[in-house]
């Protein structure tokens, strides 16, 4: 049975990471103390669900984290530092701290540390998240002790809930390019100039002119899309934030 730890301290642990090329020892007085902290832990670096939902979520909803009171945002994981390091790299998770638990002493500490022997993983931390003030647990979120790897209730969305439900999350954002194009740079700069991060698929690179055209019925780029709607290209853009603006005075 998993067990909540929620009113009491984290692990004293000393963890092994890596930064800027070299090893440095980071306790958890450190990562803790007089600070209000997040924590997800994951059975592992490079994993399915791991990569593609819960790092991305969190990293992604980072700045609004921050906006509510949180200093920092940590992933844990029983992996060792160089794992860690090339994962952050690989999902370009700039605002996450990534600690390994490479012998697995927090996890233990926290009740957390199971086998996963059938998928030949051996010891890794069962997935949970929770929130931590001045090294005190104050609410943790546990997925489901069931077979398989549960992801219910450790998300982003359900830690920002709790936080502040009220909280406001930015839409997705998304936008087509090609290199050189001037009207793709106009676009890019009005979405940098109102503080809005976006994911770029850039034409030539990451899609061709015929995925554009099966995703927009257009020809022409860009083609911007902000929470699932297509605003279209760099003048449609322009209008969508004079009208956002007049809405909003």
């Amino acid at each position: 049975m998993l067990k909540s730890h929620e009113g009491r301290k984290v692990p004293q642990v000393v963890f092994k990471t890596r930064q800027n090329g070299a090893f440095v020892d980071v306790n958890s007085e450190q990562l803790f103390a007089g600070k209000t902290v997040v924590l997800f832990a994951l059975p592992g670096a490079f994993t399915p669900t791991c990569s593609s939902s819960h790092l991305p979520r969190y990293n992604e909803l980072a700045p609004v984290f921050k906006q509510n009171g949180v200093d920092n945002i940590i992933c844990l994981s029983v992996n060792d530092a160089f794992v860690m390091e090339a994962w952050s790299q690989d999902q370009a998770a700039r605002n996450i701290t990534m600690i390994p638990d490479g012998n697995g002493e927090f996890s233990a500490g926290m009740d957390m540390l199971v086998e996963k022997l059938d998928v030949g993983f051996g010891k890794r931390s069962w997935r949970y998240a929770m929130l931590v003030k001045d090294g005190i647990i104050v609410k943790q979120f546990i997925e489901a002790d069931v077979t398989g790897d549960p992801f219910e209730v450790s998300d982003a969305d359900t830690m920002l809930n709790y936080i502040n439900p009220q909280a406001h999350k930015p839409e997705a954002i998304c936008i087509f390019t090609k290199p050189g194009c001037p009207f793709c740079a106009r676009a890019k700069t009005m979405l940098d100039e109102h503080g809005l991060p976006y994911d770029e698929v850039s034409i030539g690179k990451d899609a061709n002119l015929r995925t554009v055209r099966a995703i927009t019925g257009r020809d022409s780029v860009p083609q911007v899309f902000i929470g699932g709607r297509h605003i279209g290209g760099s003048e449609e853009l322009s209008r969508y934030f004079e009208h956002q603006a007049n809405h909003a005075a």
